[in-house]
């Protein structure tokens, strides 16, 4: 076979077999972290009795880590793991985490005005959440890289493609919502966890199952060393064995930032603290290859993408929110349901997206085959199509018939980066071919402009609940959601691609994990904001809606400036940083 016809035969629908087997991948993972957090918050707060601030606290911390151990991640897996391996790896503690998150022990009890809480539950809790920081860092920041790989030099599906891969993660976000958000509070925590944990399982089987599609691009590049024995054991065994032991000290971590165990100033947590560490070491060593081990073309390249991932930084400060301040204040100030006539009064119903989940990949799997035993044919496709619209009437079934909570509103995000993904594939395509496509820092700059305006809705929401004493209806959320995600679909598919465009090739998984690294502060960040408007009610009283109102309010509005002045600041910048960008696109 040639290489023409071999190139036909791996592509599906216009892009690489090995894109899909890494979006159903990827689709997976974040079914069950989204899930997972969709409810934490919650959980902690409803089920253990956490305060606001600590509830946050721990989420901060336990965000912050999860995208702050990809800097190892990706670094092991470049100079000696390849990718494959650390995503079958981070996998497997994924599942492990997960499947831990659904032992949920005894609801904490007030007796006596003290608060009595299952602490051998949260001892597990601690260290599931440790197992799942460890194995999202070494699989996230390499399944990106993989896609990447996927395509050759100055291919102008890329952007398109990394909107499809970003597509797959806003699937999975929008049913872990839906189905692991609502089980968790209709039918008990250990099902909404349980169900997340159950999709990590299928997501690494569906990656081992499409290995074949990555074509080779994922293995690791010196085997010889990765076999070395060290103290007489293989490196990559080593590997594996440290990073188990590592999560003893994130779990540590887990709990003294729920505990406010350790926190300079009441405030700055452990977690936190490690994270300052990772960046000082991070941008010493980026002073130093960029200074040392790169052409000037490759320097200015590199700051380039630095400036990208500092606005990354701003722009998922301020989404982060959704899963903090945001569930909250839904929780405690909007209604929940979008057609309240539609929505099922009588028992608990089922999610009939839980069986979309399974026809997605499942659908994905025989089109591959077909497609190899029938070149030419538009069975395969026609198939594909054909699944794709039964998953959208089932998901729209749930979306108006099953009764809301704050946590399954979370799916909102999700919905709408799903339904604007083939949307901006095509505008930046046709856009493209006008030569009239956005720079990456000024589609950057757009990012955070829309992600700033997101929140004037809210604190238009929180205006009128002040006011009225009444509950703001969901549709102010739903508005928000829509221009936020615009602003999601200009920033992070094009930031993704523009690091495996800009890093020097040798550190790319590297600067990947640099930019979850970023999304890791923008956690912890996200979380002390949140904290202006955590409200805190003494036993025996009720919350001041007035006052609780007020205050997020005053966030809003916050966050709302602070983001508009940011993106003045990068869309003053994108005509320079173009320039160093050196013609990449």
């Amino acid at each position: 076979m040639t290489a023409t016809a071999l190139s036909a035969s791996d592509d599906f629908l216009g892009h690489p077999k090995g894109v899909y087997v890494c979006f159903f991948t990827e689709m997976w993972e974040r079914f069950s972290f989204y899930g997972m957090k969709a409810l934490l918050l919650l959980y902690l707060t409803k089920y253990h009795l956490f305060g606001d601030k600590a509830g946050l606290d721990l989420l901060g911390a336990y965000g912050g880590l999860v995208y702050c151990i990809p800097v190892f991640g990706g670094l092991l897996a470049d100079r000696w793991l390849g990718m494959r391996k650390a995503v079958v790896f981070g996998g497997i503690l994924l599942v492990l985490g997960h499947l831990g998150m659904a032992f949920e022990g005894h609801a904490a009890t007030r007796i006596d005005g003290q608060i009595v809480r299952d602490d051998a539950a949260l001892g597990i809790t601690y260290l599931s959440l440790a197992l799942i920081i460890m194995g999202v860092g070494f699989l996230k920041p390499n399944i990106s890289t993989i896609v990447g790989k996927l395509y050759p030099e100055g291919d102008p599906r890329r952007d398109s493609g990394f909107s499809l891969f970003y597509a797959g993660i806003n699937l999975g976000a929008l049913f872990a919502s839906l189905v692991c958000g609502f089980l968790g509070e209709a039918y008990g925590w250990k099902y909404g966890f349980g169900a997340a944990g159950i999709g990590m399982v299928i997501g690494l089987a569906m990656f081992l199952w499409g290995q074949k599609y990555l074509q080779g691009h994922a293995e690791p590049t010196n085997v010889p060393a990765l076999r070395q024995r060290i103290a007489g054991i293989p490196r990559e065994w080593l590997i594996y064995g440290i990073a188990v032991l590592g999560v003893i000290p994130v779990a540590a971590l887990m709990w003294s930032a729920a505990n406010g165990a350790f926190a300079i100033g009441g405030e700055i947590s452990l977690a936190l603290l490690l994270m300052v560490v990772v960046l000082g070491g991070v941008l010493l060593w980026f002073a130093w290859f960029t200074g040392t081990r790169c052409t000037p073309v490759q320097r200015q390249q590199m700051i380039a993408l630095m400036a990208l991932i500092f606005m990354a930084l701003v722009f998922f400060t301020l989404y982060e929110q959704t899963y903090g301040s945001w569930v909250t204040f839904t929780d405690r100030m909007l209604t929940k349901d979008l057609v309240p006539a539609l929505v099922i009064q009588g028992g608990t119903p089922i999610p009939w997206s839980i069986a979309s989940l399974l026809l997605a990949p499942l659908g994905f799997v025989v089109a591959a085959r077909l497609s190899e035993r029938r070149p030419g044919s538009t069975a395969p496709r026609n198939l594909f199509i054909a699944i794709v619209a039964l998953m959208l009437v089932l998901l729209i079934r749930d979306c108006l018939v099953i009764p809301q909570t704050a946590g399954s509103l979370t799916y909102l995000g999700g919905l709408f980066l799903v339904v604007l993904a083939p949307l901006f594939a095509v505008l930046w395509a046709w856009l493209d071919k006008r030569r009239l496509d956005p720079s990456k820092p000024v589609k950057s700059s757009l990012g955070l402009v829309f992600a700033a305006l997101s929140f004037i809705p809210l604190a238009l929401a929180a205006q009128q609940v002040g006011s009225t004493g009444q509950m703001a209806s969901v549709w102010w959320l739903v508005l928000a959601y829509l221009v936020l995600e615009i602003g999601e679909m200009c920033l992070s598919p094009v930031g993704l691609s523009a690091v495996t465009q800009l890093a020097a090739p040798r550190v790319v998984s590297l600067m990947m994990g640099t930019w979850f690294l970023a999304t890791a502060f923008s956690e912890t960040l996200a979380a002390l904001f949140g904290k202006l408007a955590a409200i805190e009610v003494p036993e025996g009283e009720t919350m001041n809606i007035a006052a609780a109102a007020a205050s997020y309010e005053h966030l809003f509005w916050l966050l709302m400036w602070i983001g508009l002045g940011c993106a003045a600041v990068a869309m003053a910048g994108s005509p320079l940083l173009k320039r160093m960008m050196h013609g990449v696109k």
